[in-house]
């Protein structure tokens, strides 16, 4: 069944101190919250308000008429404005210009905040209202001491209304906030029975949205989670990926074409259009449309030129990336009641899912949380991986300008790490480094069973941990494992 306990709200710590500050500056303020549908941004914004005694309005856009729209903001506004009197049901201003005048009269009463959160159901129906903010904040608003939020989960929408150089509202925000996800090292607040390479999978499934996770009861194994929340006739995760494309787009089968073929590993334009059928300029479009909305992006190798045309595009969205992996063509089977071989499927390839994907994932971010506190020896200005045909290296941290680069291998596997592991590091490093200049080289090696004996006696070789290349030197060399990683990302983040 459906988990339907009520979680504690955890994390948006500095989120919910950019409220504070906004509530408590003497002026007025507008904040634009954005981000993926389910990421918290209504709870954030709730849970704020219900803190403590505040003079707040939050109200929600629906996907109605334009005039439905308005009526529903103007009696919310007028309930807010006159409590314990009665609404008539037809009331309505007689425009938003009317309506956002009501909010500056408050906002000159005292301090109030008003969210508006769905904002980009306004913006489809009315796009003017952006410029009806527009107005009304260069001659009401700003005069007035209110704290205005616009929240929406349409990422280009909001981007390309609020806060980009033409926009309406360019330069009227007081602040910007695209709430990300909940970084992994939340995950033992919500899983506290769990286990680092559970937590691991789970993070695999849904990545950090937690909407995701209160599905999941943290009483039952990740497996037992799989088949009753994930594999279960009329699962309402199954509807999740067309929805959050209808966010963006109205005809989604194309789009959903290119998620397969990314999912299933086709990487490049001329791969995901022989296998989705499509030609590849249209490809170009769809997946630039995708790369907007977010679920999509495009990596080249860190230690190449931003100019690289060998990019390869993947699924940032975590749960898309593992619905089209292993849901989407057995959703008739699901709907069926018949589940094991699609969990026998999960089964099979999960360890190697999550070695490609999320181990690897957390492992960058590690580095670039290690490098940032000085866990490690170099900060790097950008963490990735890096490929050239001969090689790949799965992290990579490169400083251009100092000419420094960590370099490491990730490895998933549940057994101990052999010594030609880190060779094999050495040689691709050899392989990757960046051809101009003298580069220094600091040695990551990741692994969730830890190391045997003839790794770590190479580890610690100065003959091997400080070895010279062509045009780079190694200053030594970090082996991690899944109990270190999973301890350090809960204390960083």
């Amino acid at each position: 069944m459906y988990n339907t306990t009520i979680k504690p709200f955890i994390g948006r710590e500095r989120e919910l101190e950019l409220l504070d500050t906004l509530w408590d500056s003497p002026d007025a303020s507008l904040l634009i919250v954005y981000g993926r549908r389910r990421v918290g941004k209504t709870r954030l914004l709730t849970h704020w308000i219900n803190q403590k005694p505040r003079r707040a309005l939050y109200w929600v856009a629906q996907p109605s008429s334009p005039q439905d729209q308005l009526r529903s903001f103007s009696q919310a506004l007028y309930q807010f404005a006159n409590p314990g009197l009665e609404t008539p049901a037809s009331f309505s201003y007689a425009s938003w210009e009317q309506a956002i005048e009501q909010i500056a009269a408050l906002g000159r009463e005292g301090r109030t905040a008003v969210f508006i959160d769905e904002f980009t159901y306004l913006l489809a129906n009315t796009p003017s209202i952006a410029g009806v903010f527009q107005n009304a904040w260069d001659h009401h608003l700003k005069n007035s001491a209110v704290f205005v939020a616009l929240c929406g989960s349409h990422l280009g929408m909001m981007e390309r209304y609020t806060l980009a150089y033409q926009a309406p509202l360019y330069g009227r925000a007081t602040a910007q906030l695209r709430l990300a996800p909940l970084p992994y090292g939340a995950t033992p607040h919500f899983f506290p029975n769990y286990d680092p390479a559970s937590r691991v999978a789970v993070y695999a499934l849904f990545g950090g949205i937690p909407a995701y996770w209160e599905r999941f009861d943290p009483a039952l194994s990740v497996s037992d989670n799989i088949r009753d929340q994930l594999l279960s006739p009329n699962n309402l995760m199954f509807a999740e990926p067309r929805l959050l494309l209808s966010d963006f787009i109205r005809e989604p089968d194309n789009y959903i074409s290119i998620l397969r073929a990314i999912a299933n590993n086709y990487r490049t334009q001329k791969e995901i259009a022989a296998r989705s059928g499509l030609q590849q300029g249209h490809v170009s479009k769809y997946v630039s449309a995708l790369t907007e909305a977010g679920f999509v992006e495009r990596r080249t190798s860190v230690t190449a030129s931003d100019q690289s045309r060998a990019g390869r595009y993947h699924i940032v969205d975590p749960y898309l990336r593992f619905y089209y992996r292993f849901l989407a063509d057995r959703v008739s089977q699901f709907s069926m009641g018949i589940t094991e071989p699609g969990l026998e499927e999960i089964k099979r390839h999960l360890l190697d899912y999550i070695g490609t994907n999320t181990w690897e994932e957390l492992c960058r971010e590690w580095a670039l949380r290690a490098g940032a506190n000085g866990t490690l020896p170099f900060m790097a200005d950008q963490v990735g991986s890096a490929w050239v045909k001969e090689a790949q290296m799965d992290v990579a941290g490169v400083n251009f300008m100092r000419k420094t680069l960590i370099a490491g291998e990730c490895k998933w596997s549940p057994k101990e790490v052999e010594a030609e592991t880190l060779r094999k590091l050495a040689r691709t490093t050899a392989a990757t480094v960046p051809g101009n200049g003298q580069w220094q080289v600091y040695w990551v090696v990741f692994a969730r069973g830890g190391w045997d004996t003839g790794a770590r006696k190479l580890a610690g070789d100065p003959s091997f941990n400080q070895s010279v290349g062509r045009n780079w030197q190694s200053q030594g060399i970090r082996l991690v494992d899944l109990a270190q990683l999973d301890k350090d990302l809960r204390e960083w983040s």
